[in-house]
């Protein structure tokens, strides 16, 4: 005979559970603390339960034999178990009971629907569940009784309820000088040398780094510790080079010098030196690379840290400096040379001077102008981001050569450091600059008064042929407020960048071995504690590669090592060979130097147009790729020598393009230009200055006459697709009446 009830299982299963009466007693994990903290006086913010992925939990599957509680009991009635279920979570007391044990009302809703789809989709379930549904289909018992069910059901699904002290202690980053026990071990000096652009500041922190028995220089690029690195052995100092694609020793036999010149990422807090100089030490505010700058500021175990860069940047230095006990030297220095903001314009091109320096802010725009500049009969060096480093020296070398025809440059922001150059007049094309922020978003917005000083006081360079700089800007309209943010002080640096690292995101994923990589991540972002020093830097590059190599089997750490890699993901071709990269490892193949060759189609020729000078530079950052992975990698990316060869022959024939970059943009204008190099907020400022440019410039009349739309073709600054899209637009725009009343009448409506 069949019985309503089994009383011990039953009995066992209500343990700890009686709402229904005066003395409940209620289940709270280890979890509930930190939720119930969250929000009350620990001062604990609440999880971003969005970030909680549920593991998926696959209904039972087998024959109804195995059925115990079936057995002890009677089949469950599917229909009547439905009905119990809804009004289960319907309870007030139940959806209380979830929030005090970590399952807010998104969390309670997930988990409720994978535990009712897992009861009604299981051929069987536990004898104790089945035994409490059967009871209360019966009547004999309440649906209260399923929430251990359901809570055991929900752990399961998400794992991160049980161990939510766990990951905040493992994402509290509110004492970052404690992960530094070496450099905490030693009494520090901090030296910060302040100043603007060409004041001589890194000039006094390289010559006590010069002079010391051990060293380290921490510079933002490549090309900034390359210098220090020939300026070090050219006075026989020794001096390695080290970057993240290589390691360059300054003896032949490769021992190891005293003194190290390196890309700041690279710098290691594990050795001791005498004297450390951070440069730039204002990017420690940097939305992506800020991290690093704390990194080393924090960590160099070094007697002396000399420290360059922004006076903006000394109150939180000094401030940084105090949580760890060492106390802060400043020394100001001034400007070497005179800096005047001119009261004119240029205006036209026909007035360019000898040492001018033209800054625009997109490749199209360096398109633009330097084809107009080429036009007047004048001979100009270009000089932007993605070129490779050593077309850039060349083109700096050219520029600065006084035998040389070229006396015109035209640049992007990236000669605001790292280039020696000789540049009598700055004329900024343009004051807006499309910008990332904090959240990863993309903006237009005038420059700041941080990058106009340093991009201006580029001109006049102590040393030089011209010993007073000038800055002015392209159009009139522009040059007021470039004197406006010129004039305004830098804000201070308020806070210094964070991330996570390797070990953290282990320790994550011990805990949550089901999660992506992305989403451990995010799980990590969202429980992270700081104070008011730090912010966690912009992890966006980090998930959209995390997310592109997810599905291809790797471990952790080696998975976390690509996901680091340096590349910019708007270059398709490189975030396909990254992925081809990736899969390659996965299969223990190692990447030869002839598979390299095959899927980059090596050797290439010169480009004949601007699309194929793109190509040559992604495959240009495709070699960086593999010299990146190879120094982290060395038996699965075997033929780094060979590999730095041919990257050397390629900057040779990116050079021939970059020299020939007038004939590649005459022959691209049968093509459209690449749009896609632009943020699509960009395009549209684009498309404003263009007309601007094209209604008052008098330089434009000199191309030719016809209409505006032909001339804005002809001077690059517009293409034919921008042209059909345009003409559509304005045609669907006069058939509904977007310029008549009925517009007015849209828009206020729509206001």
């Amino acid at each position: 005979m069949r019985r309503c009830a089994w009383p011990l299982l039953r009995l066992s299963a209500r343990a700890g559970l009686a709402l229904r009466h005066g003395g409940a007693v209620r289940l709270r994990p280890a979890a509930a603390s930190s939720s119930s903290s969250s929000g009350g006086g620990g001062g604990l913010r609440a999880p971003d339960t969005s970030l909680f992925v549920p593991v998926p939990l696959k209904p039972v599957e087998g024959a109804a034999e195995e059925d115990v509680g079936a057995e002890l009991t009677r089949p469950l009635d599917k229909g009547e178990v439905l009905k119990n279920l809804n009004k289960f979570y319907k309870r007030k007391e139940i959806q209380r009971l979830g929030t005090e044990n970590g399952l807010d009302a998104r969390l309670f809703h997930q988990a409720f629907i994978s535990f009712r789809k897992y009861i009604m989709e299981s051929s069987s379930v536990s004898a104790d569940l089945h035994i409490i549904l059967n009871d209360i289909c019966c009547g004999a018992g309440h649906v209260d009784d399923l929430f251990p069910f359901f809570l055991r059901h929900a752990k399961q699904i998400f794992p991160m309820l049980d161990c939510m002290d766990d990951l905040r202690k493992i994402s509290d980053l509110r004492l970052p000088p404690n992960w530094y026990p070496e450099a905490r071990a030693i009494q520090r000096k901090i030296i910060f040398h302040a100043g603007p652009t060409n004041s001589g500041k890194t000039y006094h922190a390289i010559q006590r780094f010069l002079s010391a028995k051990s060293g380290i220089y921490c510079g933002p690029l490549k090309l900034l510790a390359h210098e220090i690195f020939q300026k070090s052995n050219a006075a026989n100092v020794p001096c390695d080079l080290v970057t993240g694609e290589e390691r360059v020793y300054a003896t032949e036999d490769a021992r190891q010098a005293s003194h190290i010149a390196c890309t700041i990422e690279m710098c290691s807090t594990n050795t001791p030196y005498e004297v450390a100089v951070i440069d730039e030490i204002q990017m420690i505010r940097d939305p992506a690379r800020g991290w690093a700058w704390t990194r080393a500021l924090l960590g160099l175990c070094a007697e002396e840290i000399h420290v360059c860069g922004e006076g903006a940047a000394i109150d939180l230095v000094t401030e940084l400096m105090y949580t760890t006990g060492e106390e802060v030297e400043v020394r100001n220095y001034k400007r070497l040379t005179p800096l005047t903001v001119l009261d004119y314009a240029l205006e036209s091109l026909d007035n360019l001077q000898p040492g001018d320096c033209i800054v625009c802010f997109s490749k199209n725009d360096i398109y633009s102008v330097s084809r107009q500049i080429e036009a007047r009969g004048l001979e100009c060096a270009v000089i932007y981001g993605s070129l490779p480093p050593g077309t850039k020296l060349e083109q700096a070398k050219k520029f600065n050569d006084p035998n040389d025809p070229c006396k015109i440059l035209v640049a992007t922001d990236a000669i605001g450091m790292g280039l020696n150059l000789c540049i009598k007049r700055i004329i900024f094309n343009s004051i807006v600059k499309p910008t990332v922020n904090e959240k990863g978003e993309k903006e237009i917005d005038s420059i700041t008064t941080s990058q106009a000083l340093q991009i201006a006081g580029r001109a006049g360079r102590f040393g030089s042929s011209f010993k007073q700089g000038e800055v002015t800007t392209m159009h009139r309209d522009d040059l007021l407020q470039l004197k406006e943010i010129l004039s305004e002080a830098v804000p201070p640096v308020k806070a210094a960048g964070l991330h996570p690292t390797p070990e953290q995101i282990e320790m994550f994923a011990y805990h949550l071995p089901d999660a992506t990589l992305s989403n451990l991540i995010d799980i990590f972002v969202s429980l992270s504690q700081v104070d008011g020093l730090y912010f966690v830097c912009n992890i966006d590059d980090f998930k959209f590669l995390a997310d592109m190599i997810q599905h291809i089997p790797l471990n952790l750490r080696s998975r976390y090592v690509f996901c680091t890699a340096p590349l910019n993901r708007k270059e398709p071709f490189v975030c396909t060979t990254l992925l081809k990269f990736a899969r390659q490892f996965s299969r223990n193949e190692p990447l030869t130097f002839d598979w390299l060759c095959r899927h980059t189609k090596w050797p290439l020729a010169p480009p004949k147009n601007i699309k194929e000078l793109v190509h040559l530079e992604a495959v240009h950052d495709v070699f960086d790729l593999y010299l990146w992975l190879s120094y982290r990698f060395m038996d699965m990316f075997p033929d780094a020598a060979l590999v730095r060869d041919i990257q050397k022959k390629l900057d040779d024939i990116i050079q021939i393009g970059v020299c020939n970059i007038t004939k590649l943009i005459r022959a691209s204008q049968s093509e459209p230009l690449s749009v896609a190099l632009e943020v699509p907020g960009e395009r549209r400022a684009r498309s404003l200055r263009a007309y601007r440019s094209a209604t008052r410039q008098e330089d434009l009349k000199s191309h030719g006459r016809g209409s505006l739309a032909n001339r804005l073709l002809r001077e690059g600054l517009l293409t034919q697709e921008m042209l059909r899209q345009l003409e559509s637009e304005w045609q669907d725009q006069r058939r509904n009446g977007r310029y008549g009343l009925a517009s007015k009448r849209n828009d206020q409506s729509n206001g």
